[in-house]
């Protein structure tokens, strides 16, 4: 499979139903505790999580040509919530056109992020000292402590962590717990819709790095995803990165690089 237009719009539809099955699931905690709202601007969708600050949660995706009218609601949806507005924008649904356009609006080209994808599924390597088991619905604090610490984020976020992905056990969502000796060390996290299998969020505490733990974690959601008929592997991770790297020793391929557009 090679990348055409038609392969990058079904990769980023992906990564649309990615993030919008983890939010729709956030949303349906009583009283939508985090704020969340998901609106349809075009092909645009816009995402806001008011009460999780940053640009994982939002973001708008899908902003393709001919969508130029609907930037000034996309602006106003996010200014009444005081969240800077973030475009990721893929190369093959946008022109030097909308660019421009978004240029004019006092926009920038921030950041890369890249998008990759396999069709063929690799053989599952031997991690001979990582155990990778699915998480147990009663260990979403030990999931949230591994993944705060993994990214380095601090430790009073961990009850919303643990919460905000609780709500998605038993879905389309499978969690994974890496271990070294019944030390747990990472988490990994898959995704899977319409024959596609997403890898998720994954980390490693920073003491058990550079001993395959990702590795072992890509081959493990991969193998799952074979199992569920999945057709197409997706992943997302900063240009040039470990994570990037190692889905790329798996035998994934980089589909496109995202250009990450804010205001000025």
């Amino acid at each position: 499979m090679v990348v055409t237009k038609k392969l990058a719009r079904t990769l980023e539809t992906s990564e649309i139903e990615v993030l919008k099955s983890r939010l729709k699931a956030i949303q349906a905690i009583e009283g939508n505790p985090m704020d969340v709202e998901i609106v349809q601007f075009g092909n645009a969708t816009a995402f806001s999580v008011k009460n999780i600050p940053g640009p994982s949660f939002n973001t708008v995706k899908g902003l393709s040509d001919g969508d130029e009218d609907y930037v000034e609601q996309i602006i106003r949806f996010y200014k009444q919530k005081d969240i800077p507005v973030r475009f990721e924008l893929t190369p093959g649904h946008v022109s030097s056109e909308l660019l421009t356009y978004l240029s004019n609006k006092g926009f920038y080209q921030h950041d890369f992020h890249t998008t990759l994808y396999s069709d063929s599924l690799s053989q599952t390597s031997n991690h001979s000292k990582i155990l990778i088991r699915e998480l147990h619905k009663d260990e979403f604090d030990l999931f949230a402590e591994i993944y705060t610490k993994g990214f380095g984020m601090p430790a009073f976020l961990r009850e919303g962590v643990a919460q905000n992905n609780q709500v998605l056990y038993g879905t389309d969502w499978t969690f994974y717990l890496a271990s070294i000796d019944n030390t747990p060390a990472g988490i990994g996290v898959l995704f899977t819709k319409n024959g596609v299998g997403t890898l998720a969020a994954a980390t490693t505490l920073p003491d058990f790095r550079n001993h395959g733990i990702q590795t072992a974690l890509i081959d493990q959601r991969m193998q799952k995803a074979l199992e569920k008929d999945c057709r197409l592997i997706v992943g997302q991770a900063r240009f040039g990165s470990v994570s990037q790297n190692n889905m790329e020793r798996a035998g994934m391929r980089i589909g496109y690089t995202k250009a990450i557009w804010i205001m000025k």
